[in-house]
């Protein structure tokens, strides 16, 4: 009978609950909450990408009648890639200036999040510094001051710098880095959204995480790359992902004001159609950038990463290796009490002893 009982209670044990089942009905939650934002997307954003695709394989006339549709099917972009001489130039200059000025507002913003998250007075003061103009100073704010030439250090020679650079780059490379020394101010200042975004990822970082590092003589430098990098990877991405939409849709884009020219354009090759077409391979272009620097950043995994998760692997063959002693062991016990109780049993010989 207590055998049977013991029996029971393990039998009772090894009953687990379903894993997940909390967690499927916190996703079914939230799910719910979005949902409205998903169908609000869907009506308003997928019909306007659906009429901007459609327009661009059209040719578009506006008569006092309403638009006239001509379909020319890939016409227009065979027009803007083989004919256009103003379209292609600006392209390559927005990707090469975008791939160099994109990791310098990241690592400008990290270094300041950096900084501000440190023990200084203040704090508070030199947030609103830097996200002040992000506030205040607008679009065609900031493009009066860079044609008078503040959106630049005047003790930067721009125009020697890409001459020292053209020497051994490619032409559109040398143009690129110039622009962003000619633009560092305008570039740097609007780095605050990333500076925010970054102190609230480092204030979210464990205290004691640096600390045990520092009890185990790690510097620093080690506790950054450690600790403090991995920990923000997911947060840079997003950086990343923010800095190259807001580069690509400020009004300072020229290639931006080219799609706005060739929409209004009086010609009969340009127009709706031919702009929507612009704005499709552009937006091509975009997403590209941003999967690029997503492979990038998500496909290089860090020393440290790589440890942790070689030490974990370990960690768990240790714990089914113990775990599989354990069962061998009941095992056994279990056959050793049997045997026992058999030959208890055969060896009585009524004297009440066993």
């Amino acid at each position: 009978m207590a055998m049977s009982k013991e029996s029971k209670k393990e039998k009772k044990a090894k009953v687990k609950i379903k894993p997940g089942r909390l967690a499927r009905r916190e996703a079914i939650t939230g799910l719910i909450f979005v949902s409205p934002w998903i169908i609000g997307a869907a009506i308003f954003l997928i019909y306007t990408l659906g009429s901007s695709f459609w327009y661009g394989l059209n040719n578009i006339r506006i008569t006092p009648m309403g638009k006239n549709f001509n379909f020319v099917g890939l016409g227009n972009y065979t027009q803007i890639l083989l004919v256009d001489t103003d379209f292609t130039p600006q392209l390559t200059q927005y990707l090469f200036s975008t791939i160099i000025s994109v990791p310098v507002i990241v690592v400008f913003a990290l270094i300041i999040a950096i900084l501000l998250n440190g023990k200084i007075r203040c704090k508070g003061f030199f947030r609103l510094i830097f996200f002040l103009p992000v506030i205040v100073v607008s679009g065609p704010v900031m493009g009066m001051l860079a044609d008078q030439g503040a959106a630049t250090i005047s003790t930067i020679d721009t125009q020697a710098i890409g001459n020292a650079v053209s020497g051994f780059l490619p032409r559109s490379l040398a143009e690129s880095i110039t622009e962003l020394f000619s633009n560092m101010i305008t570039i740097l200042w609007y780095s605050g959204v990333q500076i925010l975004i970054f102190l609230s990822a480092l204030q979210k970082i464990d205290s004691s995480m640096y600390e045990a590092a520092q009890m185990d003589g790690g510097s620093g430098w080690e506790c950054f790359w450690k600790i403090t990098l991995p920990t923000i990877k997911p947060m840079i991405l997003l950086n990343v992902v923010y800095t190259v939409v807001f580069i690509s849709g400020n009004e300072q884009n020229a290639i931006i004001t080219l799609i706005q020219d060739s929409m209004f354009s009086g010609t009969k090759e340009k127009g709706y159609g031919y702009a929507s077409a612009m704005a499709w391979l552009y937006s091509l272009v975009v997403v590209l950038i941003v999967v690029m620097f997503a492979v990038l950043l998500m496909a290089r995994k860090d020393v440290y990463e790589r440890q942790v998760k070689r030490a974990k692997r370990e960690r768990k063959k240790e714990a089914r290796a113990v775990k599989r002693i354990e069962r061998r062991g009941i095992r056994n016990a279990r056959k050793i009490e049997k045997a026992r109780t058999k030959r208890k049993y055969k060896t009585y010989d009524g004297s009440g002893d066993y």
